[in-house]
């Protein structure tokens, strides 16, 4: 699988980031199955948060043996800072490590959220003291939602982010105010040597009134080769990397279309763009 250098970090992460998510609400033996996959696929990133379910817990077996040869990044929804700073510890406990190598406020959609988690007292001082202390590397930033690219250009003018994570789906594209946001927004990380984590990639639309039948808050596409063109879509957009979907039966479609990822021509781009008017987007 191919490996991008992952901003300043220097890390050369595999384009596919494990995203734990998928462990939320699966069996311990299932979590073993998808485990043994990311290894044996050669996935060296992985992207965890507490508010992830069991997910810590449950891979929290895995981490000692696999610790030295993966870059880990964790998040917080928390804002304050004794509440950033004690969610990190116990974070830490869970997962058997003494440090991560990115942790992130997580989950940030609006200026109003991005104020709250940036100001006096907030969760970017905890993470600052956190740095200074060893317990972190590197201190990112997450979110979704219509606006994450513009908060994102706000984000990185308040303070010098080492990674930020958003969406980057043909159908949003569809969207030019959001592309041209999130097209601003990867350059102006290139400029910064910021990593680029994209993510809901794979997502067809919101699940509106029908049933149900993955774990993911968005419908996912499912077939193998809408699948492909999404990853292939994504990672020519210049990130870093793409977190897998929050679904253990997705998650091995998306490691598999990572490896057989084929740069996409601008053309091919572009009419992939144009059929999103064929789908709900997920974010308005």
């Amino acid at each position: 699988m191919e490996k991008r250098r992952f901003g300043r970090t220097g890390h050369e992460s595999t384009v596919a980031i494990f995203g734990a998510c998928a462990l939320r609400s699966a069996p311990q033996d299932e979590v073993d199955i998808a485990m043994q996959q990311v290894i044996d696929a050669g996935i060296n990133h992985i992207d965890i948060a507490p508010s992830y379910g069991n997910a810590e817990a449950q891979i929290s077996p895995w981490i000692p043996s696999i610790r030295e040869d993966v870059f880990l990044g964790c998040k917080t929804m928390e804002r304050t800072k004794a509440g950033a700073m004690k969610e990190m510890h116990e974070s830490l406990k869970r997962l058997q490590t003494d440090h991560f190598d990115l942790y992130q406020i997580h989950a940030i959609t609006n200026m109003n959220e991005l104020d709250e988690a940036t100001g006096t007292g907030s969760a970017l001082e905890a993470m600052i003291d956190a740095r200074e202390q060893g317990l972190i590397k590197y201190i990112g930033i997450t979110g979704h939602g219509v606006e994450s690219p513009r908060v994102f250009l706000e984000a990185l003018r308040r303070f010098d982010f080492d990674s930020i994570l958003f969406p980057v789906n043909f159908i949003q594209y569809g969207n030019p105010r959001y592309r041209e946001a999130a097209q601003e927004l990867i350059a102006e990380c290139q400029r910064k040597d910021v990593g680029v984590m994209g993510i809901k990639y794979a997502a067809r639309g919101p699940w509106g009134e029908q049933e149900k039948t993955h774990t993911m808050w968005y419908q996912p596409f499912t077939e193998k080769e809408i699948i492909q063109k999404s990853v292939d879509f994504a990672l020519s957009q210049g990130v870093s990397g793409i977190c897998t979907p929050c679904d253990i039966t997705v998650m091995p479609v998306v490691v598999q279309a990572c490896e057989h990822f084929t740069p996409m021509p601008a053309n091919e781009q572009e009419a992939l763009i144009a059929s999103a008017a064929s789908y709900t987007p997920l974010f308005t």
